[in-house]
């Protein structure tokens, strides 16, 4: 089994808290983030990780990645390429085709992957996502016409957004964009063929994108040093 990672964030959003490090490889609790989701990989039987990369970058996440378990491949985009593009360069990367996973590298996600790949294969899909519950980022007034009947603090919606971890097959590949996101034209596509299947995860999400996401994952990881140990079940 092999993963891609996209790893091109330049981490603008967490400015001087990154290091001058590339998103993927911003420490958190320690380690570099994307040392987290290899670990992951390999827990779900992932022998070879290919990580899309802005170039010049490969020597910096071969020495973050290398040692941990599976064999990590760089695979440099000389110009960005969107994530649709990413994924699609780094796959052609693989040495056999069929399913393979395919992950955001600034995602912390304590999801099943071998649950995600067998719900992608029972399900027949051309890809299969991640999908969390999304919440306010507010607190919400209850009304009964202009009487307050409560609050609630960031409570959770009815909604379900998609925490990029995906099981993409050939067909799903072939209609990836060489150059744009995958999420605006591929899977669209695949949803009103119905080709698209998600699995629903309501456990542990962390995105590390602005510097207060960064601390409240290093929070996290210093509480749970055994993360992702939901994922090795």
């Amino acid at each position: 089994m092999e993963a891609v990672i996209l790893a091109g964030g330049k981490a603008e959003r967490l400015g001087e808290a990154a290091g001058g490090r590339p998103k993927a490889l911003v420490d958190v609790a320690g380690r570099p983030l994307a040392a987290y989701q290899v670990d992951q990989l390999a827990a779900a039987g992932v022998e070879r990780v290919l990580v899309s990369c802005a170039a010049g970058q490969e020597s910096t996440f071969e020495a973050a990645l290398g040692g941990i378990g599976p064999e990590i491949v760089t695979v440099p985009e000389r110009e960005p390429l969107g994530r649709g593009g990413g994924i699609r360069l780094a796959a052609a990367r693989r040495r056999e085709e069929g399913d393979f996973y395919a992950l955001n590298g600034d995602e912390l996600v304590d999801v099943s992957l071998p649950g995600l790949l067998a719900l992608h294969r029972e399900e027949r899909a051309a890809a299969t996502i991640t999908v969390v519950p999304l919440r306010s980022p507010f607190g919400v007034v209850d009304l009964d016409e202009t009487r307050v009947t409560g609050f609630r603090e960031a409570p959770r919606l009815d909604q379900w957004v998609s925490c990029g971890i995906y099981v993409l097959g050939e067909e799903a590949l072939a209609r990836f964009p060489e150059r744009g996101d995958h999420e605006t034209t591929t899977f669209p596509q695949l949803a009103a063929d119905g080709r698209l299947h998600a699995l629903r995860h309501e456990g542990v999400w962390l995105t590390v994108n602005t510097p207060k996401d960064l601390r409240v994952a290093t929070d996290y990881l210093q509480e749970h040093p055994g993360w992702p140990g939901a994922s090795r079940a």
